[in-house]
């Protein structure tokens, strides 16, 4: 039996590195039926025990050590509750467009409070800057400002001019990274641009849709050359939430969750309730009214899936 990490996962196969070995296993049968309740019991950043009975044969992985952290988003397979994105991570970077296509705010605020309950630090990288005019400028700057005001590191990097990128390799060294987005952000252009040999392909943007098109269709983990680990994902277009109680919510808002200690009532859903203290807040523009926006169709999303 020997341990391995591992750094891809294409449907029922995954790729496990030991040192410069690496082998494609499956999982035993019996691993399956042990109440996991995700699309993909083994994900990228997992480690495991695997064992191959002949070199250049399919290995077995027999038992996934305990994680860290992870990171998961409802699933499209309504079979299923779950899809693990990636697991054991040190941090993220969610890249950010502002044009072509637009990040929606709430998909930002999703990840994030996702991030946050797992006990992943997050940074917003605002990228394709080079294409912001004047109008977009303004708006990137109002967006960072909300967004460094309760904590989060914020970036700004082109591919085309460079900027940044020597900055986003100083905060990778060493480290595992998880980078994910919507489809068509850039991303796998910065990550070329991070490390050209890895060469990661790239396409276009949907002239009808003005989104991306797929390149991602799996996640994969790609060791850098100057120290440390990226996960690239694919891009989604929408981050579903799972495995929260509703009352959670607003404790992963960390300028919700500080204010929510000045309301009258210590189970405030922050939405009906009186002498709220966060909603008085976002009338007062100490909270910002698109980041309360996100918090109250999260919780009255009817998509989610809450514990019972």
């Amino acid at each position: 039996m020997e341990t391995g990490l591992v750094i891809k996962t294409t449907g029922s196969l995954h790729t496990v590195k030991k040192n410069s070995v690496k082998v494609n296993c499956k999982i035993k049968g019996n691993y399956r039926i042990k109440g996991i309740k995700t699309t993909n019991p083994v994900t990228v950043g997992d480690i495991v025990d695997f064992y191959q009975e002949n070199e250049g044969e399919t290995g077995w992985i027999t038992r996934i050590h305990e994680r860290k952290n992870y990171i998961i988003r409802r699933s499209i397979n309504l079979s299923k509750e779950a899809h693990l994105i990636a697991a054991n991570i040190d941090q993220a970077f969610l890249i950010i467009s502002l044009t072509m296509p637009e990040t929606p705010l709430e998909f930002i605020d999703r990840f994030l409070i996702t991030a946050e309950a797992y006990h992943i630090v997050s940074t917003l990288i605002f990228n394709k800057i080079d294409l912001y005019d004047k109008v977009k400028l303004e708006y990137l700057n109002h967006l960072k400002s909300i967004y460094t005001a309760i904590g989060y590191e914020c970036i700004e990097t082109s591919a085309v001019t460079g900027e940044n990128i020597d900055k986003l390799k100083q905060t990778m060294q060493n480290k595992i990274t998880l980078v994910a987005g919507n489809s068509g952000v850039g991303k796998s252009t910065l990550i070329n641009c991070i490390d050209p040999k890895l060469n990661l392909k790239v396409d276009g943007i949907s002239e009808y849709h003005k989104t991306g098109k797929h390149t991602t269709t799996f996640s994969e983990m790609f060791e850098l050359e100057y120290g440390g680990y990226i996960i690239d994902t694919p891009g989604i277009k929408g981050f579903g939430i799972i495995d929260f109680e509703k009352q959670e919510i607003g404790l992963f808002f960390p300028e919700i969750f500080k204010m929510s200690e000045k309301c009258q009532f210590y189970n405030c859903t922050h939405t009906h309730e009186p002498n709220c203290a966060v909603r008085k807040a976002v009338e007062e523009g100490k909270i910002a009214a698109s980041r309360y926006r996100s918090y109250t169709n999260i919780l009255f999303d009817n998509n989610n899936k809450y514990r019972k």
